[in-house]
């Protein structure tokens, strides 16, 4: 970003102040649904079956901003199926994978892992220097997922689904990495289109041996068509807006919100308990991550 647009950008919130918090508001309340409709769809149709959906739909979506930048993504195209598995399709499966498991509050306050863990990627294996307050953030947000992780939901241990929740956090701060680094100066809602669809193609023939013979409900064929129209496109494309004109930064502020989002619908629309075990983690992970983003700022 240059000085230019860095000022441009300071001088967008004063004209509208509402608009900003809305916008973050309305981002991490299409995030946290998420996850409830991954609970809701995924054991119907399987994991590689609903993100196949969410994949294809999601590229859809934003199959226009691709075409605009199509002729600067040429040659690009192993690198983007490296980084979609990396960034997309496995985190995806991943949190699939545990929304059959266990409550949606837990893929979302697992997601939230995702600052913490690019910080760890940076420091391990890109030589950035992390310091002791980031050091400390990193300490509580992996307390806070071992207290989740020893929690249970129906007298059901969660534990492995944390641990896919967290998996799939930390490819997505590799993925981060890797997109600053190869895909810096291109339109990310243009390479965030050709990801979906490189993962979307790599994910398709697992989803056609894998695809549910059972007649689909009517319920989770609407979770899952929200899961990638709503959830993934619009949701990225609302994003990278709010990166465009505020700042990554200032953007990621929402990952505050999704957690809080996901126990919520879950709560309200599928009766999912909150339990202890999940508040105190999620205040713990939550507060690693507020303390981290202060740090790097």
């Amino acid at each position: 970003m240059t000085s230019t647009s860095t000022l441009a950008v300071a001088d967008a919130p004063t004209e509208r102040p509402w608009l900003l918090p809305l916008e973050l508001g309305l981002l991490g309340a299409i995030w946290g649904a998420s996850f409830m409709l991954m609970r809701i769809a995924a054991s119907d149709f399987g994991a590689f079956a609903l993100v196949e959906i969410r994949l294809a739909l999601g590229a859809l979506v934003l199959l226009p901003f691709l075409w605009r930048a199509r002729t600067r993504m040429v040659g690009l195209w192993p690198k983007l199926l490296v980084i979609g598995a990396i960034n997309s399709a496995i985190p995806f499966l991943l949190f699939a994978w545990a929304a059959q498991r266990a409550p949606a509050g837990v893929g979302g306050i697992t997601n939230a892992m995702t600052v913490l863990f690019t910080a760890l990627v940076g420091m391990l294996f890109f030589g950035e220097k992390i310091g002791i307050r980031r050091a400390l953030a990193l300490l509580v947000g992996f307390a806070g997922v071992v207290v989740l992780a020893s929690g249970k939901t129906a007298g059901a241990s969660i534990g492995w689904a944390v641990v896919a929740g967290c998996t799939a956090a930390f490819l997505y701060g590799v993925g981060a990495h890797l997109v600053r680094r190869h895909f810096t100066g291109l339109p990310p809602a243009a390479v965030a289109a050709a990801t979906l669809g490189v993962s979307a193609l790599l994910v398709l023939p697992f989803a056609i041996v894998q695809w549910p013979q059972q007649v689909i409900p009517a319920r989770s064929w609407g979770a899952a068509a929200m899961l990638g129209v709503l959830c993934t496109g619009l949701a990225y494309a609302l994003y990278y807006r709010l990166i465009q004109r505020i700042g990554a930064g200032r953007a990621a502020t929402v990952t505050y919100l999704v957690p809080l989002f996901a126990v919520a619908w879950a709560w309200m629309l599928i009766g999912e308990p909150l339990t202890l075990t999940m508040a105190i983690a999620g205040a713990l992970i939550l507060g690693s991550v507020a303390m981290s983003q202060r740090a790097a700022k």
